[in-house]
């Protein structure tokens, strides 16, 4: 499960529920589409989040998270927890 930005997306899945690949971009600017997508098909083809098709012109796609998706929340909440509180943390390079 390679990928820096698969925890991200798990995360906002797992907090905010089922999300439109629009929503998930906005949630992440950082992210290309191209990125993005290929992180969403791998983690559905691991089965971590399942996509909804819906049959309407434009295509409606949503994505969400699995049960099996959920046995990672408790990883991804401390990882989210580590991260809020060394935010501000900056290394002091050596001269």
């Amino acid at each position: 499960m390679v990928g820096k930005w698969k925890p991200v997306i798990l995360f906002y899945l797992l907090k905010l529920g089922t999300k439109r690949f629009g929503e998930i971009q906005k949630l992440i600017p950082n992210i290309s589409k191209r990125i993005l997508t290929l992180h969403l098909r791998e983690l559905e083809e691991m089965g971590v989040i399942g996509r909804t098709v819906y049959e309407v012109v434009p295509p409606k796609v949503e994505y969400f998270i699995t049960d099996y998706g959920r046995t990672l929340e408790p990883i991804l909440e401390k990882m989210h927890d580590w991260g809020e509180k060394h935010r501000n943390h900056r290394i002091q390079v050596r001269k």
